[in-house]
């Protein structure tokens, strides 16, 4: 993949958040994807990944998402990622900036982890500084 086609692929995946394409989303992974995100406890498979999409559908709402690759080193993709939403549940406008490395195999993401801090838009950050 050229750097080219790597920041191609970037923004395509950006624009399947704005509206959620869970479907189209999920397709860009490989069937036995593993996922490193955030927090949560690893889970593999393209089924595991279309729970975790909807979920994340249903409470992000108005999702804007900014994606801007940032390195590409043989089959691995780094991209920063700037986001904004309304939490469903709550009302409440959200703010999330993380960073994410995809391994990729065959065109497709095989390898997610994904790092990124999230708070209320306006508040302090979460972490207590500044």
């Amino acid at each position: 993949m050229s750097v080219d086609e790597a920041r191609a692929f970037v923004k395509q995946v950006e624009s399947l958040f704005m509206p959620w394409n869970v479907e189209s989303i999920v397709a860009g992974f490989t069937e036995d994807c593993v996922v490193r995100f955030g927090d949560l406890p690893e889970f593999r498979g393209r089924a595991e990944l279309e729970k975790f999409f909807r979920g994340r559908a249903a409470r992000q709402k108005n999702y804007q998402l900014r994606k801007q690759l940032k390195a590409l080193m043989g089959d691995t993709i780094a991209n920063t990622w700037e986001g904004e939403w309304t939490d469903a549940q709550t009302g409440t406008k959200m703010a999330g900036y993380g960073v994410e490395v995809w391994t990729m195999r065959g065109g497709r993401i095989a390898v997610w982890e994904a790092a990124f801090n999230v708070k209320p838009v306006g508040k302090p950050s979460a972490m207590g500084i500044v």
